[in-house]
Parts: structure tokens; C-alpha cells; sequence
């Protein structure tokens, strides 16, 4: 997890169509996350954000995907309240 003017950027690795959302922090911080939304018209992208919001217990709001859109390696910001 890296840090940028008060966010923090997450490395994420998303498999879509998976048979359940989960979500596992590894070892060196990043975290994969497995989503049932196939990666259709930005369905795993939206799924992956709502899942790591309520996993974090923020507003889907404060995520926002910086790198990765079309990718399975994503970069995800985390925006502090007020941002």
C-alpha cells in the first residue's frame, strides 16, 4: 500500500466470475479479491469496489480505480473523508 497526498493507493488482484466475493490480504500488502461480476461493461470493476468498501467499512465513494480499468492488476486510491 503506498501513500499520495493524503490517500493511499491499494495493488489489487481481481478474478472475476468467481463462485463467491472474498477478499485476502497477502503478505507483501497487496490484496486479491475474487468477485462473481464478470468483466463485462465494468461490472467486476464496480463489484470490487463496493466489496473492498464494505470490507473497509468506507463509502464506495472514497475508492476510485487510478491504473488497471481493463486489467485484473489494479491500483485502487483510498481518499480520506472530505476528499
Amino acid at each position: 500500500m503506498g501513500s499520495r497526498k493524503g490517500s493511499y493507493e491499494l495493488s489489487v488482484r481481481v478474478t472475476p466470475r468467481a463462485s463467491a466475493n472474498r477478499i485476502e490480504s497477502q503478505p507483501d500488502g497487496s490484496v486479491k479479491a475474487w468477485v462473481t461480476a464478470a468483466p463485462a461493461d465494468g461490472a467486476a470493476n464496480e463489484a470490487v469496489l463496493a466489496l473492498l468498501a464494505k470490507e473497509l467499512g468506507i463509502p464506495k465513494s472514497a475508492l476510485s480505480i487510478v491504473k488497471g480499468h481493463a486489467a485484473r492488476n489494479k491500483r485502487i486510491r483510498i481518499a480520506p473523508k472530505g476528499r
